[in-house]
C-alpha cells in the first residue's frame, strides 16, 4: 500500500542539507559537533554473540496500535487510568493479541519524563494482561527531534503528530542528556562541514550507531525500561540512517573504517568515492570504487553491531525492528538491511504503509512482502506481521485482507495524526478493526502460523546485487526485475517465494525442491552460489535464466568472463533461457510454449482477482484478493502530499462468476465453502467436480464481494 509520507517515500525522496536559519530570533544553525571528553564505557563483546534460534514464546495474529497523546504525560490522574480500562477492555472485544505502543516514539526526547511514561505502560499492561493481551513498546533509539528552521518546525508539527511531538527548544537542547551522556555530543558528524548529523525528511538529529556513550545511554535506557514496565516485547527502531550518506565522519566511524577496512574516509569533494554529489543525497557515492562499497557495508556493520548489543540487553524477549523495504539499491544510502540484522531478531514486521487512494494498488508490495516473509520463515520459522495504515473501516479492512492474502499476522494502525488534523468523525483504533476480527475468529480462523503456500517457482534474489550497487546498462536494477516477476506472478496465479542468498550458496536447500529457479539478472554470484547452483543442476534442477548472470562477484568486482558461459555449457539442457520480466512476460510465452504448466487456470470470470493456494494442517484453501479495487475518496480530506484519503473501496470488476482448473488429482475435502467478511456469516458452496486428465474443477460466485474472499472447507 502507498502513502506519500512514507519511510518508502523518503526512500526515493529525502534530498541532506545543512541549513541554518532562525525562528524568532533563536539561532537554529546547526553546530559543529565537539568531541567531549573520554568518559570510562564498558560495553559487552557484542563479536561474541552468535545467532540463536530465535525466541518466540508466543506469536501474534491479531495486533493493533496502543496510541498515546500528550496528556497521557499526566499519567496517574483519574482520568488517563480509566481510559486505559476501557480501552483495554475494548481490544479484547475486538479480538486483538498484541498491541504495540505507538507515540511518545522519538524516546530521547522524553527523558525527562520517564518515570511517568512507564508507569503508564506499567499501567496499560496490567490493564491489557487481565485479558491475555501482550504489550510491545515500540520507539526509536537513536533520534532526537530538532527542527532547524521555521519551515522544518512547521512542516514536524504538519506530517509527524503521530510521534507526539515534545522536543526540546535550541537552547535548551544544547544541554539535554540523559545518564550523563549529553545529546549533541553522540550525534553523527555531517561528512561535509562536521556538523551534526540531520535528517531532512524527519527534521531529526541522529546518534551514531557506532558512538559507545550513544551505545552505553540506550543500554542504561533499556535496563531502566525492562524493569520498570512489565512489557511482552519490544520493536527499537530506526535501525538504520536517516541522515544518509551525509554521515558519519566522527572519530568512531573513523576508527572502524581502519580497523575493519583498512581505508579512511575520504574528503567530501572526492568524486572518485562520493560520485556525483550535485544529485539528491540518496544518488551519491561512486558504486565502481571498492573503498565506497567497502564505506556502505561498514555502516551496516555497526548497525548490526547495535542489533546485537539490544539482543543481549533484552535477552528470550522478542525483538523486532521497523522495515519498510528490503529489495532495491537505494537502501544503501540509509544502510538499512534487514538481512544482515536478521539473525538476531526474533518477529518481522513489514510497513506496509498507507491511508490514500493509491494503496488500492497492491500489487507492487507482494514482491516486498513475500520477500520479508521468506526471511521470517528461513529464521526459524518466526512470525512475519505486516503494518497497515488506515483512517477508516474499509482500509482496515483493506489491510487486514492482504494480511491473509500473504499468510502473516495483521497489524491494524489508526494514522489519523499523521494528518494536518485529527478529522471531525475519527475513528478509535479498535473500532475500525473490530468487526474483520470478531469475523476471522467466528468464521474463518485460519493460523497464519500452520499456512503452507503452494509453491511452483523459486524467485532468486541475490543481495550481492543490491549491496554492490549493480545496474545494467539501462540503469535497471536486480529488485526491479525481481518486482516484474512478481507483479507476473500474480497475474498468472501461480504460487511462488523467494531464495534468498544464503539459500543460494546451499547445494542442499537447492536440491531439497524440484521447483524451477527464476534467475533474472543475478549478476553479482559467489563462488560458492555457483558451485551450489551447478550441483543443483547438474543433479536434475531446473531453471529460467535471463542474462546477466554471474558478470561479478559477491565483492562487486567484475569477472574475466561471467558464470553465465560456464554454466550454460555444463547445463545447457537444464536450462531455459528467458527474456528479462522488464521486457517481456516470460512467463506468457513458458505457459504459450508447455515449458511450464500453472496448478491454476482460470477458465471464466474476470482474471483480475488474484488466487492463491495454501495449506493450513494440509487442509486446502484458496484465497482472492481484488486487483482492480476502486477507492472511493473522502471528499474532504486529503494526507500531506495532498491525495485523497480512502472513505470507501469499490470494484471495477463485474463478472465474478470465476471458473478454474486445479492441476491435482483430488482436492483433501469434497465439500468447500466461499467466506467472505462482505458476507457476513452467509457462506456460499462452491461447486468441486472431477475433470479429465484429474484436473479438479472449481467454481467460485465471488459476487457482491468487492475485495477478499476465501474458499475453505465447508
Amino acid at each position: 500500500m502507498h502513502s506519500d509520507n512514507s519511510r518508502r517515500k523518503f526512500i526515493k525522496q529525502a534530498v541532506i542539507s545543512g541549513v541554518g536559519l532562525s525562528m524568532g530570533g533563536v539561532s537554529l544553525a546547526n553546530t559543529p559537533t565537539v568531541e567531549s571528553p573520554a568518559k570510562q564505557i564498558v560495553l559487552p563483546d557484542v563479536s561474541k554473540l552468535v545467532s540463536t534460534p530465535p525466541d518466540i514464546p508466543f506469536a501474534p495474529r491479531r495486533i493493533a496500535s496502543w496510541w498515546n497523546t500528550i496528556e497521557d504525560l499526566q499519567w496517574s490522574q483519574k482520568s488517563i487510568r480509566d481510559k486505559i480500562k476501557r480501552r483495554a477492555e475494548a481490544f479484547a472485544e475486538a479480538k486483538i493479541d498484541m498491541v504495540v505502543n505507538y507515540g511518545f516514539h522519538i524516546r530521547f526526547d522524553f527523558s525527562n519524563y520517564f518515570g511517568q511514561l512507564h508507569g503508564l505502560w506499567a499501567n496499560a499492561c496490567e490493564e491489557l494482561h487481565k485479558y491475555g493481551i501482550k504489550f510491545m513498546d515500540h520507539y526509536s533509539c537513536n533520534h532526537v527531534e530538532r527542527p532547524r528552521n521555521e519551515e522544518d518546525f512547521h512542516k514536524l508539527h504538519r506530517s509527524h503528530r503521530h510521534h507526539v511531538l515534545l522536543f526540546h527548544d535550541p537552547i535548551a537542547a544544547q544541554h539535554a542528556q540523559y545518564e550523563g551522556h549529553r545529546f549533541q555530543d553522540i550525534c553523527e558528524v555531517d561528512v561535509r562541514d562536521g556538523s551534526r548529523g540531520y535528517s531532512m525528511q524527519y527534521q531529526m538529529e541522529a546518534f551514531c550507531h557506532n558512538n559507545p556513550a550513544f551505545l552505553d545511554m540506550h543500554v542504561k535506557y533499556l535496563k531502566r525500561l525492562l524493569n520498570e514496565v512489565p512489557i511482552d516485547a519490544i520493536e527499537v527502531d530506526d535501525m538504520c540512517d536517516y541522515v544518509g550518506l551525509a554521515a558519519c565522519g566522527c572519530k568512531y566511524c573513523r576508527e572502524r573504517f581502519k580497523r575493519d577496512y583498512n581505508r579512511e574516509i575520504p574528503p567530501f569533494d572526492d568524486k572518485r568515492f562520493w560520485g556525483d554529489t550535485s544529485k539528491p543525497m540518496l544518488q551519491w557515492g561512486n558504486y565502481d570504487n571498492p573503498a565506497f562499497r567497502d564505506f556502505l557495508h561498514m555502516k551496516v556493520d555497526g548497525i548490526v553491531d547495535h542489533v546485537k548489543l539490544v539482543k543481549m540487553t533484552v535477552g528470550g524477549m522478542p525483538l523486532m525492528s521497523c522495515c519498510s523495504s528490503t529489495g532495491p539499491i537505494v537502501l544503501n544510502a540509509i544502510s538499512l538491511n534487514l538481512e544482515r540484522m536478521a539473525p538476531y531478531l526474533d518477529f518481522f514486521m513489514l510497513e506496509n504503509v498507507g491511508t490514500n487512494i493509491r494503496s488500492t494498488n497492491w500489487i507492487h508490495m507482494d514482491a516486498e512482502a513475500l520477500h520479508q516473509k521468506d526471511i521470517a520463515k528461513q529464521r526459524g520459522d518466526s512470525p512475519a506481521i505486516a503494518l497497515s495504515y488506515t483512517i477508516y473501516e474499509k482500509g482496515a479492512y483493506m489491510g487486514w485482507a492482504l494480511s491473509r492474502f500473504w499468510g502473516v499476522a495483521n497489524w491494524s494502525s489508526t494514522h489519523n495524526q499523521r494528518l494536518i488534523e485529527d478529522p471531525a468523525d475519527a475513528r478509535e483504533m479498535e473500532e475500525v478493526i473490530h468487526e474483520w476480527n470478531n469475523w476471522e475468529v467466528e468464521q474463518s480462523d485460519l493460523d497464519y502460523r500452520k499456512g503452507e503456500d503452494l509453491v511452483e517457482v523459486r524467485l532468486v534474489s541475490n543481495s550481492y546485487c543490491r549491496d554492490n550497487g549493480w545496474r545494467d546498462k539501462d540503469g535497471k536494477e536486480h529488485w526491479d526485475r525481481l518486482r516484474a516477476w512478481s507483479g507476473l506472478l500474480v497475474k498468472h496465479n501461480v504460487g511462488y517465494r523467494f531464495l534468498r542468498t544464503d539459500e543460494l550458496s546451499d547445494a542442499a536447500a537447492l536440491k531439497r525442491e524440484s521447483t524451477p529457479l527464476i534467475l533474472d539478472g543475478v549478476a553479482c554470484v559467489s563462488d560458492k552460489q555457483f558451485k551450489a547452483l551447478s550441483g543443483y543442476l547438474a543433479s536434475g534442477g531446473k531453471a529460467w535464466l535471463a542474462l546477466p548472470f554471474g558478470t561479478h562477484d559477491e565483492k562487486g568486482f567484475k569477472r574475466e568472463k561471467p558464470l553465465s558461459e560456464q554454466l550454460l555449457k555444463a547445463n545447457g539442457k537444464r536450462i531455459t533461457l528467458i527474456e528479462s520480466s522488464i521486457h517481456s512476460d516470460p512467463l506468457a510465452g513458458l505457459i504459450a510454449a508447455k515449458k511450464f504448466s500453472p496448478v491454476i487456470r482460470q477458465t471464466a470470470g474476470d482474471e483480475r482477482w488474484a488466487a492463491r493456494i495454501r495449506f493450513y494442517n494440509g487442509e486446502f484453501t484458496m484465497h482472492f484478493m481484488n486487483t482492480a479495487m476502486n477507492p472511493l475518496p473522502h471528499p474532504t480530506i486529503k494526507d500531506n502530499g495532498g491525495v485523497a484519503i480512502i472513505q470507501d473501496i469499490d470494484s471495477h470488476i463485474t463478472d465474478n462468476k470465476l471458473s478454474f482448473e486445479i492441476r491435482m488429482d483430488a482436492l483433501p475435502q469434497a465439500q468447500y465453502a466461499l467466506k467472505s467478511p462482505e458476507l457476513k456469516e452467509k457462506h456460499r458452496d462452491v461447486v468441486c467436480t472431477k475433470g479429465k486428465k484429474g484436473l479438479q474443477l472449481l467454481d467460485v460466485d465471488l459476487s457482491g464481494v468487492k475485495i477478499y474472499g476465501v474458499v475453505q472447507k465447508g
